[in-house]
């Protein structure tokens, strides 16, 4: 049974980075795609990213890109959200998300197909 465990998050400054990590166990993470989700207080969760099972096709939200960046350590069984520029706006709990896809070079940023999701961290971007 895949477990995940999200790390990383915490209070940062507007304009301030963090590196979100989502460590898998109880199975390879080699035929996952990962994604990333968010949900503030009193908004529905949204993608923020996602990444292929190989690594070689990411997406991201309209409101991250050029921002956030996602890739992964099959090796380490980790994938990784790197954010910089942080918003107010990005305060969030984010998840990560895995499912095993029909076609491996894709990966959704909508919650639907995600079979396994983490407990979330929290991301707080206040001054």
């Amino acid at each position: 049974q895949l477990q995940l465990v999200e790390s990383g998050g915490g209070l940062v400054q507007p304009g301030g980075s963090l590196r979100l990590s989502c460590a898998a166990s109880g199975t390879t993470l080699d035929y996952y795609a990962i994604g990333w989700f968010r949900q503030a207080p009193g908004k529905e969760r949204e993608g923020v990213s996602c990444i292929s099972s190989s690594g070689g096709s990411t997406d991201y939200a309209d409101s991250v890109k050029g921002r956030f960046t996602i890739s992964r350590d099959n090796a380490k069984n980790t994938v990784y959200l790197q954010m910089n520029s942080l918003k107010p706006e990005d305060t969030a709990v984010y998840y990560c998300a895995a499912d095993i896809p029909p076609d491996p070079g894709s990966c959704a940023l909508v919650a639907e197909p995600y079979d396994y999701w983490g407990q979330g961290t929290q991301v707080t971007v206040s001054s």
